[in-house]
């Protein structure tokens, strides 16, 4: 009998994806506090945007890596 309520990534996948959407949002966060007109400063232009990415690698690496707790529950 095949269990119809199986996700497709385990809870090591999930807290990951929550971590690196929290990463977005502190970035996104931290261009907007930029004093400088138009966001020039280096809030910014350079640290906003390094630590915008740095959320896009946290959830590329939770899409990518295996759950290993999520692999035994298959059989």
């Amino acid at each position: 009998m095949e269990n119809k309520n199986k996700l497709a990534f385990g809870r090591k996948n999930y807290i990951l994806m929550l971590v690196g959407i929290a990463v977005l949002a502190i970035g996104f966060i931290i261009m907007t506090l930029d004093d400088e007109q138009y966001g020039l400063g280096f809030m910014g232009i350079t640290l906003g945007p390094i630590v915008v990415m740095a959320g896009f690698v946290i959830e590329l690496f939770a899409i990518m890596v295996k759950d290993r707790t999520h692999e035994n529950t298959e059989e």
